[in-house]
């Protein structure tokens, strides 16, 4: 390995080890880092420079706890731990262990350890563990395991030049004795799974009678020859991995006696187990996880109105600016009526959007979140939700798709579904601007008891709701899917830890990035069809529409800009985009919506932030003048039937239901079918949301009109 350009190196460790800090020092990525398992479901690459002009391909593993796989996001660990390749093999892995928590950690080090794959071990929080309480003697554990020791900081960097000094020179050790011997389980069963796949270490060949289903290297016909020896040894699996969990630990209790020493007044564990009798109490946990979110809410509402004010009128009076310079043409107009206004409405909720993931980030550095799963746990339980459902359903808050991605590190296949199922009724970030522009026209700006602003707790409501809906979705859903066997939430609460502002504000810049690069990516091309499909039409009433109009107010005496508003209307009712709006009114009417609104409806399945662009663009084509906010077109838009507004409260609510429920996210869709493997899961969850989303806006609509 020593001679090798490139090596290959895997981070591996429990969840909230600090690998994904580990991997950012070491490659100077910026990966998410998340104080709860389940985060990282994927394998994360980067490389790092070592000395003498060598490099090394580090990849970042999921937390697990064992070698051995319960769900989709541990079987990446062991698929790629257990690559026996001469190719694409590793060259070494670096196990990161949690100082505070090292027994339990050393788990996992000690199966890679056995594996025969070369392994640096890594201890992470050496600064944590002194001031807990905790000396640890990294002489003596390097003496006793016989494998490199590097005591790290991942957070701030400490160590990380030693561990590059090490994978630099690094060879492995020529005798190679394993801390457990497995051949006493089956001897017999060992040297013929040996012999048949030509294996020279035991512990791979017991490894693999334990996951044979899982190797995807093994034909058919393997598989079936590992069962029949199973049968013909009497090999019980079950047992023998109990057997060896108990043993391993024991091993590791003698290799560390006398390595850590741990005085029992350590401050850090006081502080943080005061806090937690607090935070995760039956009664006072909830409650001040509810102020909390009232506090993140008020928050989005009060602090991001100015800049989303200011970025609204500034792209409309750019859009007036570049109509005054530029001549009358299509592709002027393109610009000023569809580009500008389309990706004004998705930029304009980016100081929302922000603090939406600047409170997230915080709760996360310092480890509340993983409170907030394990006070959590209980109650999703009463539902039929898995424990560690809370991961994913607090994900979807800011995303679905990594949401439903995180599902993996549940392993029962049919709690997973479930969770799948119901997380798209988790109110995400892309249906924030949806709510709040339809929350600041139909809530009224005032305060509740001098503290608190009523569109602030409006959001928080629809959150609830979300969450209320999902929980109860999954109480009717398992009732149709039938469940085999138990799952139980493991997880280790993290120490609190003050957030490093670093980390917080690159969570925020790469989601912002993300979410105004891929839905501006959308928008702009929709943005596009929409202009062309609401400026043309299939017959020739846009081109006499200046001609037809002032026949028909010839006698009312309107002003020009009056006079161009009623021209703009007539031609977009009459463009191919008011024809297809009018085609679907029928079937949405009965729920308050019109054509305009259903044109928004349509346009915003492709990502639900969309329709703001869709109704920004709809406006700008149809009004003129550009002074105003989209959200005073919006209140200023007339229904012809009534003579009065077109968005009513009972219209406003109505659409905020809809969108709280509907599945409108082509995205999401596609990634359920990447993770069920199976078409009927998403269009039994398209079906099921959608008909959710009608029947729930058709009653608000009946109730509140």
């Amino acid at each position: 390995m020593a001679n090798k350009k490139y090596i290959k190196i895997a981070l591996v460790g429990n969840p909230n080890s600090g690998k994904t800090s580990l991997f950012n020092q070491l490659t100077g990525l910026k990966q998410k880092i998340g104080n709860y398992p389940g985060i990282t479901v994927d394998k994360k690459t980067g490389v790092c420079s070592l000395k003498e002009g060598k490099k090394a391909n580090v990849i970042d593993l999921p937390g697990t706890y064992s070698i051995y796989p319960r769900s989709d996001d541990e079987r990446v660990v062991f698929e790629t731990v257990y690559d026996l390749n001469p190719i694409t093999k590793l060259d070494v892995v670096i196990a990161i262990v949690d100082g505070v928590n090292l027994k339990r950690n050393l788990l996992l080090f000690t199966q890679i350890h056995d594996m025969g794959i070369p392994i640096i071990l890594a201890i992470n929080m050496m600064d944590v563990a002194d001031r807990s309480g905790i000396k640890i003697n990294l002489n003596k554990i390097e003496k006793a395991i016989n494998v490199p020791v590097v005591g790290i900081n991942a957070r701030t960097g400490e160590g990380i030049d030693k561990i590059k000094e090490f994978l630099s020179t690094f060879a492995a050790k020529e005798e190679h004795k394993p801390f457990y011997d497995v051949k006493n389980f089956a001897p017999e069963l060992i040297a013929e799974i040996k012999k048949e796949f030509r294996l020279e270490n035991d512990y791979q060949a017991y490894l693999i009678i334990h996951q044979y289903k899982h190797v995807n290297r093994l034909s058919v016909a393997q598989k079936e020859l590992i069962e029949s020896l199973i049968e013909k040894y009497e090999f019980n699996i079950n047992s023998s991995q109990a057997k060896e969990t108990i043993d391993r630990y024991s091993i590791i209790n003698e290799f560390i006696d006398g390595a850590i020493k741990v005085k029992l007044d350590g401050h850090q564990f006081r502080f943080t187990d005061k806090i937690d009798s607090v935070l995760t109490h039956k009664i006072w946990g909830y409650l001040i996880f509810t102020v909390i979110l009232m506090a993140i809410f008020q928050s989005i509402f009060a602090w991001a109105e100015y800049p989303m004010d200011f970025i609204d009128i500034s792209i409309s009076n750019l859009s007036l600016a570049l109509k005054s310079k530029f001549p009358d043409g299509p592709f002027f107009s393109l610009i000023t009526d569809g580009i500008l206004p389309g990706i004004g409405g998705i930029l304009m909720f980016v100081p929302q959007i922000m603090l939406l993931f600047f409170f997230i980030a915080i709760l996360e550095e310092t480890g509340y979140m993983a409170r907030v799963v394990f006070l959590m746990d209980k109650l999703m339980r009463q539902f039929g939700l898995n424990g560690r459902s809370v991961v994913p359903l607090i994900s979807g808050m800011a995303c679905a798709i990594p949401a439903i991605m995180a599902t993996r590190s549940i392993d029962n296949w049919k709690d997973r579904l479930i969770t799948i199922f119901v997380i798209p009724l988790i109110s995400c970030s892309a249906r924030l601007p949806v709510f709040t522009i339809l929350i600041a026209m139909a809530v009224p700006e005032v305060r509740i008891l001098g503290i608190f602003n009523l569109q602030g707790l409006t959001l928080m409501a629809l959150y609830l709701l979300g969450f209320l809906v999902a929980i109860l979705s999954a109480l009717i859903i398992r009732q149709f899917v039938v469940r085999k066997g138990k799952s139980f939430l493991i997880m280790e609460l993290p120490l609190y830890k003050l957030p490093r502002l670093s980390n917080v504000f690159i969570t925020i810049y790469e989601k912002t990035r993300s979410f105004v690069w891929e839905a501006g990516r959308i928008i702009l091309a929709i943005s596009i069809v929409l202009w062309v499909l609401a400026s043309y039409g299939p017959s020739d009433k846009i081109k006499n529409a200046e001609k037809n109009v002032s026949e028909k107010y010839a006698g009312e005496n309107l002003s020009d800009k009056q006079l161009n508003a009623k021209i703009a209307s007539y031609k977009l009712e009459h463009s191919y985009a008011g024809v297809f709006g009018k085609a679907i009114e029928p079937a949405i009417k009965p729920i308050g919506f019109d054509w305009k609104i259903g044109i928004a409806l349509i346009t915003s399945f492709a990502a639900r932030e969309v329709f703001v662009g869709t109704m920004a663009t709809i406006y700008s084509i149809e009004q003129a003048d550009a002074e105003t906010t989209i959200r005073t077109k919006m209140q200023n838009e007339i229904n012809p039937e009534t003579g009065g507004p077109r968005y009513t409260t009972a219209v406003a609510f109505s659409l905020i239901i809809f969108y709280a429920f509907a599945m409108q996210c082509m995205s999401t869709l596609a990634i359920v079918l990447r993770e069920t493997k199976a078409w009927k899961w998403p269009l039994l969850q398209l079906l099921y949301l959608s008909a959710l989303a009608y029947v729930a806006s058709f009653i608000t609509y009946t109730i509140l009109k």
